[in-house]
């Protein structure tokens, strides 16, 4: 039970999701108590009270109980309510309309423009981005980790089937699923995403060798942090720090995760995020 005023959250998650793990970087380095519900991900009834039926869900109860929906969403949203306290949470959470459209494949979709976005006002913008660059480039690579860097784990971690194994053992052991379900789901599950991971890999044009793409993305990320900054935020990590570094953490003791650190520049930055989330 929290102090009055304080927010209640529980995340809905599988916690090798990259967007689940996204949102809880950014919980924990704000310090902000939370409850985690694990989904299975086959039934999903742990998420049957939700006409939304993707993960990551917050609930959030700031003085009436709201659903938030999309992982940078919740960011964006639960970020403002932290800077500001003019605005209800649910009043805020209205500033991210839902909007549907179709993908190329014929399906529908959610999707929400400005979930990029902090909504505060003239003042407050001015506390938290001194100059509008300052902005622009933590949304730009806030963007980037949803528009590309999310789509590099599964073909890198589902590479050769051996690959898809280990990170089925991995899913099974940290999610939650029976034990008959659990020896289904690694084996037909590693299979199965052995063969969509061949299909991501030409959906988003990605090189033959995957882990070629994983290794220029996370050398254009450090590049863009620069050799005098400790992090994108400066001397602390900002919204795009949390991000990137919630995304890559799931390839933790993966073979992909392994070679990521001996053939790219990430291990500094990765270990100071590392730290800085731990003292949070």
């Amino acid at each position: 039970q929290l102090p009055a005023g304080n927010l209640q959250l529980t995340l809905y998650q599988y916690k090798t999701c990259p967007f689940c793990s996204k949102v809880r970087a950014f919980l924990d380095y704000h310090g902000l108590p939370y409850e985690i519900v694990e989904v299975n991900p086959i039934m999903r009834k742990e998420i049957k009270f939700s006409t939304y039926r993707k993960v990551p869900i917050l609930l959030a109860n700031a003085g009436s109980p709201l659903q938030l929906n999309d992982s940078s969403v919740i960011i964006s949203a639960i970020k403002t309510y932290l800077i500001s306290r003019r605005n209800s949470l649910e009043e805020i959470v209205s500033f991210y309309p839902p909007m549907k459209t179709v993908t190329e494949q014929g399906k529908e979709v959610f999707e929400y423009g400005n979930k990029y976005w902090l909504m505060l006002d003239e003042k407050e913008t001015k506390r938290v981005y001194p100059v509008n660059e300052v902005r622009v480039e933590e949304m730009k690579w806030r963007k980037w980790a949803d528009d590309w860097l999310v789509h590099l784990i599964s073909p890198n971690v589902y590479r050769t089937p051996r690959e898809a194994l280990a990170s089925f053992d991995y899913i099974v052991r940290e999610g939650k699923f029976g034990t008959v379900e659990g020896f289904f789901a690694k084996y037909l599950g590693a299979v199965a995403m052995f063969f969509v991971s061949k299909r991501l890999k030409k959906r988003h044009h990605l090189q033959d060798n995957v882990r070629e793409d994983l290794y220029e993305a996370v050398n254009e990320w450090v590049k863009a942090v620069g050799k005098h900054r400790l992090f994108m935020g400066g001397n602390q990590p900002n919204l795009a720090d949390l991000a990137v570094y919630g995304v890559l953490r799931v390839m933790e003791g993966l073979e992909a995760f392994d070679d990521m650190m001996v053939h790219t520049k990430i291990q500094p930055w990765y270990q100071r995020m590392e730290e800085v989330i731990q003292k949070a």
